[in-house]
């Protein structure tokens, strides 16, 4: 059974298994965050170019989110040191800023989360270094596609398994494989909270789909097998069979008609190639 937990204003919350449902100021929290994250993904994209280190991009996202008030979630989140996770090629998820740098023909993913007013807003989004594959660049055209297929089943009275669903039956349409030991995530004051979003299963299937829910749905989406494993970093996760992996991530609030997509590009930056 789903329990569910309307939050009326600034009252402490916990990871206690309920799905949030919040009203019109945690919307307004959402945007403002949201929109911050997204921003700073649209200012990265003239530094993502060949020969930038990844730890100069982690310098930017810092130095935006501290400029805005805000501060990066995820540093010293269980032990981690960065501002932002930057993850190339056949890195799946959570790749850690360092002296690498980038090379022509890389595609990379890079996923911020700033906390702004006590509100996480959570996205991720692939960039495309110099001249790429076409191969490569097919998988993050699908892997687009799955994640705005998925949002249009976020809707109050649908489940979460249909967004899945869309998800899933799309990324094996084109024989890519589906990552399932990753998963969106509820959100909000929290960084992590209730319900896990899944991209892979059935429609019809999971909580139902509230006005006032915020979550992230972030597809991972690989040319190969869906397995992958972590390095011994304890962060970075790769492919196993070494393919090519690419992920976007949306932060989103079910409404009474649809959803509200908080991290939107505000300059139109949606998905590579950026004009």
């Amino acid at each position: 059974m789903v329990d569910y937990q309307l939050i009326t204003g600034d009252e402490t919350v916990s990871r206690n298994g309920a799905i949030k449902l919040h009203g019109p100021d945690g919307f307004a929290g959402m945007r403002a965050a949201g929109q911050l994250a997204a921003t700073i993904l649209d200012a990265l994209v003239p530094h993502v170019v060949p020969g930038v280190t990844t730890e100069a991009l982690d310098r930017i996202v810092y130095d935006m989110t501290i400029a805005a008030g805000a501060v990066p979630a995820t540093m010293n989140y269980r032990g981690y040191t960065h501002s932002c996770c930057i993850s190339i090629n056949h890195v799946v998820c959570h790749g850690i800023p360092s002296d690498r740098t980038l090379k022509d023909g890389d595609i990379v993913n890079i996923d911020v989360t700033p906390l702004l007013g006590g509100w996480h807003g959570d996205t991720s989004r692939m960039y495309l270094v110099g001249n790429v594959p076409v191969k490569a660049k097919r998988l993050v055209e699908v892997t687009y596609e799955c994640l705005m297929r998925g949002l249009e089943q976020a809707r109050p009275g649908n489940r979460l398994g249909d967004i899945s669903h869309a998800i899933q039956s799309f990324a094996e349409k084109h024989r890519y494989g589906v990552v399932r030991d990753f998963c969106g995530h509820g959100l909000g004051r929290l960084f992590h909270d209730a319900p896990e979003v899944v991209h892979a299963g059935k429609p019809g299937t999971g909580p139902e789909l509230r006005p006032g829910m915020f979550f992230t749905v972030e597809p991972m989406i690989n040319i190969g097998r869906a397995d992958v494993k972590i390095l011994d970093d304890g962060w970075t996760a790769v492919t196993r069979d070494r393919s090519l992996s690419a992920q976007f991530e949306h932060s989103i609030g079910i409404t009474e008609t649809g959803c509200e997509i908080f991290t939107t590009s505000p300059a139109g930056r949606h998905s590579p190639p950026y004009a």
